[in-house]
């Protein structure tokens, strides 16, 4: 598995495009592309990065805020205006559908039936996992304060853990046991607020989940901007564990 980190920046960063990632995976004969968020900023960040956005298989919604879902209608015009025929697949929590046909409705009104490529919409359940793109999907629930999912993608040994927004939740602790790559908000480094994480918080529940590397997105961009010395010196003190502080294009790869 190939990780793109096509946007790290929370919802008003100005300079980073919202937090969403390219995840990819090649075998012969076979190219898989997924993309985990799809915010205000996101889908023009997608076509910057993606090495062919046009084959992109399945999008993750991980919560109804907007800078994790409203760059979906911008998504599908594009796609539209590319001549796409693929299908796409479309997984979300529980009323994943409805949502994304409001925002298209709102954004580009009685555009949805001149799409000439297959949408299906699979609704994310946290009791079961399931088979969609290629890749293994898991999924439960996180600390935010919109119902949102934490999501597990594997395939062949590695997985990768988003956590979407919010802090840690027992049920995500165990969601993320063992992963390869750990990507999880921090909104802050030290100082807790309701519905989010922190540097701390998310180095400890890393060791405590035993992630092999831990990368740190959706900081808030006064603490990116301004507190970026007390940031690295923080991760600096870090020993047992790999822990990244990514940024726009940056690239991973997890096998």
């Amino acid at each position: 598995m190939h990780v793109i980190f096509s946007g790290v920046g929370e919802a008003l960063d100005e300079n980073r495009a919202n937090t969403s990632l390219i995840v990819t995976h090649q075998a012969p004969g076979s190219f898989r592309q997924v993309l985990l968020d799809c915010g205000f900023s996101a889908a023009h960040a997608f076509w910057r990065y993606a090495v062919e956005p046009l084959n992109l298989d399945a999008l993750w919604v991980s919560h109804f805020h907007g800078d994790h879902f409203l760059g979906v209608p911008l998504m599908l015009l594009r796609f539209w205006e590319e001549n796409r025929r693929k299908p796409l697949t479309i997984i979300g929590p529980p009323g994943i559908e409805n949502k994304i046909t409001m925002a298209m409705e709102l954004a580009y009104p009685q555009f949805i039936p001149r799409i000439q490529y297959p949408m299906q919409f699979l609704e994310a359940d946290p009791a079961r996992s399931m088979q969609a793109a290629g890749f293994t999907w898991s999924f439960a629930p996180n600390d935010h304060s919109q119902s949102c999912l934490a999501v597990r993608v594997s395939r062949e040994g590695s997985s990768l853990f988003y956590s979407g927004d919010g802090r840690p939740t027992p049920d995500s602790e165990i969601l993320a046991r063992d992963c390869s790559l750990m990507v999880h908000e921090a909104f802050t480094i030290d100082n807790r607020q309701a519905g989010h994480g922190t540097v701390l918080d998310c180095i400890a529940f890393a060791r405590r989940t035993r992630a092999r590397t831990l990368a740190l997105v959706h900081f808030n961009r006064e603490v990116r901007n301004q507190q970026s010395r007390l940031l690295k010196a923080t991760l600096e003190t870090v020993e047992d564990l790999t822990v990244l502080l990514p940024e726009a294009g940056d690239q991973l790869d997890i096998d």
